[in-house]
Formats: structure tokens, sequence, C-alpha cells
């Protein structure tokens, strides 16, 4: 009984920089600082190794304070910049490459929010928390993707974008066998006209929900196509000059807004949503 319990202390301890920076108003760079400064002790000794791992019960002291745990921020999220010709899967039938092959087993147990197909690419946050999952998949969070687009922007399109449409038929640009038949579109937040041609247009829109292959059932209603698909915002979440195919942690201000954000989501009741409706994020 006693090594289960050392062993499950081990499982959930952290790094002392990510302890810091996710309980006080420290960055993960200012946690290193202040730890090669002797600036910060654990249970009254002094630690100089920023490989130094802690668990919750830990006292952790920086500049003689101590730093107190905020449960609230025990949860990680992270944003992946998501390859093309990959899968948001644990796995596939077909054998294609998951997301996980690329992140790696550190990741293994992160869910991803919402979904990006195979030709897609950009922001794709994932958490070790189901509940903030289902939260930011379901919410109103602005999501901002650059398009690129066969033929023109017509006016058609734009009405629609400027005023919500309502499908009854809205299989064009779904999976074969998709549940979703009809659909309505909300108007856009906002959206900016790069490039309008016969041939090819490119098109950055903001939109609001999540659903199954939104945008591209939007534009091919209108008979376009959706050439490239890169999502480069999710709820205020940047890349950040992340490269393609790699992991970053969120930033403090980034956790901040999280955290506020879960807050709210708390004083609502949720419902869960359908798979078929949201379990591809465009």
């Amino acid at each position: 009984m006693g090594n289960n319990d050392n062993r499950n202390e081990d499982e959930q301890k952290t790094r002392l920089n990510k302890f810091i920076s996710h309980n006080s108003r420290f960055s993960r760079r200012e946690a290193d600082e202040l730890i090669k400064a002797g600036k910060v002790s654990i249970d009254g000794k002094v630690i100089g190794d920023l490989a130094t791992k802690v668990g919750f019960k830990t006292i952790v002291k920086v500049n003689g304070r101590t730093v107190k745990v905020d449960f609230t921020r025990a949860s990680t999220v992270i944003v992946y910049n998501k390859l093309k010709g990959e899968i948001v899967s644990k796995n596939d039938p077909q054998g294609r490459k998951i997301i996980y092959d690329t992140i790696g087993k550190k990741f293994s147990h992160f869910i991803p929010i919402g979904r990006l197909d195979y030709a897609s690419e950009g922001v794709l946050l994932m958490t070790d928390d189901p509940k903030i999952a289902t939260a930011i998949m379901t919410s109103d969070l602005e999501r901002v993707y650059k398009l690129k687009i066969e033929g023109e922007v017509t006016k058609a399109m734009i009405s629609a974008m400027d005023n919500g449409i309502t499908l009854d038929d809205a299989t064009a640009g779904a999976w074969d066998n998709t549940k979703t038949i009809n659909m309505e579109f909300k108007a856009f937040l906002g959206y900016q006209i790069q490039t309008s041609t016969t041939k090819y247009s490119k098109i950055k829109v903001a939109i609001s929900e999540g659903k199954n292959r939104e945008l591209r059932r939007f534009f091919a209603h209108f008979g376009s196509k959706v050439v490239d698909l890169k999502r480069v915002s999710f709820g205020g979440i940047n890349l950040n000059n992340l490269p393609s195919g790699k992991v970053r942690y969120l930033e403090r201000d980034e956790y901040e807004n999280m955290r506020d954000f879960m807050k709210q989501q708390n004083k609502v009741n949720r419902k869960k949503p359908s798979d078929d409706l949201y379990d591809v994020e465009y």
C-alpha cells in the first residue's frame, strides 16, 4: 500500500518552474532566473537545480514567501501546430499518421479540443482535463482561419458571412457518412478578403462555432471548394511563431484568461455536444 502511494506521488510531481508559474505571477522563464539566483527554497532548503520536480504538498517559497497552490490551474492546456497529413485521433484504421506520432508519449493522455482534418493545419488546443475540453469545444470563443478557396468571393458568400444562412441540405463539403444534414451558419464575427480571382481566392475569417466541417460546408454551398485551411487562433490563443509539428505550453496571460473562462463556465450548465455535430471544428 505504501509503495503505491509513493508511486502516485511521483507521477503527480511537476517541474519546479512550471509549479511556480502555475501558482504565482512569475513566468517559467522568470522562475528559472529566480532558481538560478538562489531565491527559491523547497521545505526550507535553497534549490538551484532547474530540473527539480515537486508535488502539490511541497512547501515552495520564492523570496521567502510561500507559493500557494491554485488547484483551479492544476490542469494543463497546450498548443499544437498541427501538420497537414495527420489524423486527430488516437488511432487510424487506415494506418495514416496521427497527431500522437508527432507530439510523443509525453502528451499521449491529452485530449484534442475539437479537430482539424487530414488536409488542415494550425492551432489545435489539447488538454489533460475533459471538463476544459468540453467547455472550450462547445463555447462561442472566436476561431480564426486562413482559407484558400476555388474561384472568387461572390456577393452571395459575402451576404451569408454578414447575415448568416440556414441550409436544409448542408451535405456538400461534408463527409460521405455524415449524420448532420441541415445546418445553421451564424453570421461570421469578421472576415478579410485578401485576394479574389476567378481561379483562387484567399480569405481570413473569424467564426464563433465549431461545427462539423463548418467552413467546408459553407463555401461548398456556393460551389467553392476549400483548398487550404489553417486555423491561426482559437479563443485568443495564437501560434506565436510556433513551428509546424511543435508543441508549446500556454503563456502566463493565456493561463489567466483560461482560468477566468473556466470560472464563468462553471456557473453555466452545459449540455454534452452531439458526437457528429462537433467532431470536426470547421
